[in-house]
């Protein structure tokens, strides 16, 4: 498969992990409608590689992401779609969440307006301690975007989305755990050796299964019977895969399993 180069952030692949790292410092990597359609890009270019299993988001510098460019925002508004799939800067959030990868959040400094969105479109998200983290569309006179006013109260409460939303304010990384608004907080020079540590235990199990768990996860909005069942439809499938019988016969065998995604 050919490798697509990008201008706005790079892409390294080590083992059955991706990491993108926006390289934007001097601008705390906000987000051009350019940056944005290589994100779409990226997103599609991993999704087709087998091998790649978890996918690392970061930033360079001192901000993971500030949020879409304020002066391309003046100059070239973006004008609001009724389809959410299109390769815009609000569909990102979405983009993250149908990619078939597991994603990880590497925050190591500013996250505000959609760079939080896509902050908390991951499924897991580690925090620097030099991490700050703002909702701040209010301060544009914008309502919470990018899917930020679905996931924000959903990871901390009604109550705290609300303090966020309506306030604007910059919150240190302390108070994102707390809150329940990231996973864990490490320091600065340990963040990227925890996430790829992370990353790598959530790599080693079998793919199909990781997909399907965190497909069950996201899609739990029924009743109690209703979610029995698409656990019980999806063991069946697992149940017969290639992974699933080698996962019992390395058990059996004392040996570490040899996952294949099949």
């Amino acid at each position: 498969m050919a490798i697509i180069r990008y201008d706005m952030f790079k892409i390294e692949r080590t083992g059955h992990l991706a990491t993108i790292t926006l390289s934007r410092p001097e601008k705390l990597n906000s987000l051009t409608s350019r940056m944005t359609a290589e994100l779409h890009a990226a997103l599609d270019e991993l999704s087709k590689e087998n091998n790649v299993r978890v996918v690392i988001l970061t930033g360079s510098g001192r901000g993971f992401c500030s949020g879409a460019d304020v002066n391309e925002l003046l100059e070239k508004p973006e004008a609001p779609s009724d389809n959410i799939r299109e390769s815009s800067l609000n569909a990102l959030s979405y983009h993250i969440r149908r990619n078939q990868q597991p994603v990880i959040a590497a925050i190591n400094g500013v996250a505000a307006g959609a760079g939080l969105a896509i902050a908390l479109a991951s499924d897991i998200r580690l925090a620097s301690e030099e991490a700050s983290f703002s909702c701040i569309f209010i301060k544009r006179s914008f309502v919470p975007d990018a899917g930020s006013s679905y996931t924000l109260q959903r990871l901390v409460g009604l109550g705290i989305a609300m303090e966020m939303a309506l306030t604007g304010n910059i919150y240190d990384a302390s108070w994102a755990l707390e809150k329940g608004l990231v996973n864990r907080v490490v320091p600065a020079d340990r963040l990227m050796e925890e996430a790829m540590e992370l990353a790598n235990i959530i790599a080693s199990n079998p793919p199909l299964c990781v997909r399907s768990t965190r497909e069950i996860l996201y899609d739990n909005d029924e009743d109690l019977f209703g979610v029995l069942e698409k656990e019980s439809a999806s063991n069946i499938i697992l149940g017969s895969s290639e992974d699933s019988i080698e996962s019992v016969n390395s058990f059996l065998e004392k040996r570490p399993p040899v996952y294949r995604g099949r």
